[in-house]
């Protein structure tokens, strides 16, 4: 009978704690904070529109201000937990349904957006995306070939009304690729207890966890600014962030095929995406051997040369000018990127600093593949951040860069604690049961629900 007592008490509280997830949820999802944040966003929002010189970068400042204000006040104004959900909606729609429509349905956006559309266009007609003369910053192609698939809807579509602009557009492929990865890199690490080889809880307290971090968490990271701004007025670098996410979960369950395709269709979009193959493998290696690392290396080495190949033979040198030359300022036409990062300050100053910069650059980079030998990561998480310290360093120390690349190893960092079942984030402690007093002057434990022995 004791024992009996002490299982149903077991169980009624982990049904009271499971719950109370919603309502509690990680630190970011608590109301003080929770306002704070979407008032910060508001504040960054709008300054665009008083500092920016792109008329996008207006439209969506303006947009999005308001859409972080309305839900900054329906969080403090509505009760929990409908007050996270309304605001969390609200600043979606302010910050990428509304700027995003009014953009392309007007077809305003930054000029990669018609860069790539052109390449697709290019790549349809002649099988490269790249002009073999270009002549001004606009007809440069700085991507890879992979990139020209996100032109070829509007290539295919053609006519100029509405319907070809909404479907057309590389905007919204490049948010669809984007989203499409981090759902398949979430399904990918798969339930929590299917990760673990153990068996659910009899309240089902970890998957419900699970889902109430990552559902609400994923869909502050697409409303925050660092996400929502590239959404609308570019997307460029969003399927590539999508993909690297998808090929570490894949890595991380020891998927190696899957691994190698992702890190594929990465690869041939930008060269950037490259460290994410010694970061997967490495991964791979110290998880499940080195039979796993060579295979997925192997299949991302050699599917990325099956897009790059026909391109590199067809224009070989408008590829190494516009896709090496032109991005790292060596280029016949200079890059437009010249945020004041350190990188770019050094190569200002002439030859010598621009190969100081390359050498820095040189540096960064085996200090952190020195790193992956020397301290293998042995998760997503740690993954993550090993990858996005890689990117951090070659965009601070890359002789053209812009801060908006920074948006990548940020976007990797945060989706992989969300995703990951095996390291969920603290919890406060749940409180005492009402009756611990009375459990404790008896004997009893309350804290393992033991008692005395009947």
């Amino acid at each position: 009978m004791a024992t009996l007592l002490v299982d149903q008490s077991v169980h009624a509280g982990q049904r009271r704690r499971a719950a109370r997830l919603p309502h509690d949820g990680p630190w970011w999802a608590r109301r003080p904070a929770w306002v704070a944040g979407l008032l910060l966003c508001a504040a960054w929002a709008a300054a665009f529109p008083l500092v920016s010189e792109l008329e996008t970068h207006r439209v969506w400042g303006v947009c999005a201000a308001v859409g972080y204000a309305a839900a900054a006040a329906t969080a403090c104004g509505l009760p929990r937990p409908r007050a996270r959900t309304a605001s969390l909606v609200l600043a979606l729609a302010g910050a990428v349904v509304v700027p995003l429509l009014y953009l392309v349905l007007t077809a305003r956006a930054q000029s990669e957006v018609g860069v790539i559309e052109r390449s697709g266009t290019l790549l349809l007609q002649h099988a490269t995306p790249y002009l073999p003369h270009p002549r001004s910053v606009g007809e440069y192609t700085p991507y890879l070939p992979g990139m020209a698939v996100f032109g070829v809807p509007r290539a295919g579509l053609g006519a100029d009304d509405w319907v070809a602009r909404l479907l057309g557009d590389a905007r919204v492929w490049c948010a669809a690729a984007f989203l499409m990865c981090l759902r398949g890199g979430r399904m990918m690490l798969g339930h929590p207890t299917r990760r673990t080889g153990q068996g659910s809880s009899p309240a089902g307290t970890p998957s419900l966890e699970y889902g109430c971090r990552y559902g609400p968490g994923l869909a502050a990271l697409v409303a925050s600014p660092v996400v929502a701004l590239p959404l609308c007025v570019s997307g460029v670098d969003l399927p590539l962030t999508g993909l690297c996410a998808l090929a570490l979960a894949c890595a991380a369950r020891g998927r190696p095929v899957a691994t190698g395709l992702a890190l594929a269709a990465a690869c041939s979009l930008k060269w950037t995406a490259w460290p994410a193959i010694a970061v997967a493998a490495a991964l791979l290696a110290v998880a499940y051997g080195g039979r796993a690392a060579l295979r997925a290396t192997g299949v991302a080495v050699a599917g990325t040369v099956l897009v790059v190949l026909p391109s590199a033979l067809l224009s070989p040198g408008a590829l190494v000018e516009q896709v090496l030359a032109f991005p790292t300022g060596r280029g016949a036409v200079q890059t437009p990127a010249s945020s004041p990062l350190p990188g770019h300050l050094l190569a200002e100053q002439g030859r010598l600093g621009w190969c100081a910069a390359v050498g820095l650059l040189l540096c960064g980079g085996l200090a952190v593949a020195a790193s992956l030998v020397v301290r293998p990561p042995s998760g997503l998480v740690a993954a993550a951040d090993r990858l996005a310290a890689g990117l951090c360093v070659a965009f601070l120390l890359a002789p053209a860069g812009r801060f908006g690349y920074l948006a990548l190893p940020v976007v990797l960092v945060v989706w992989a604690r969300l995703a990951d079942p095996v390291t969920p984030p603290p919890r406060r402690p749940a409180p005492p049961p009402a009756d611990a007093p009375a459990r404790r002057a008896r004997g009893g434990c309350p804290l393992s629900g033991r008692g005395p022995a009947s």
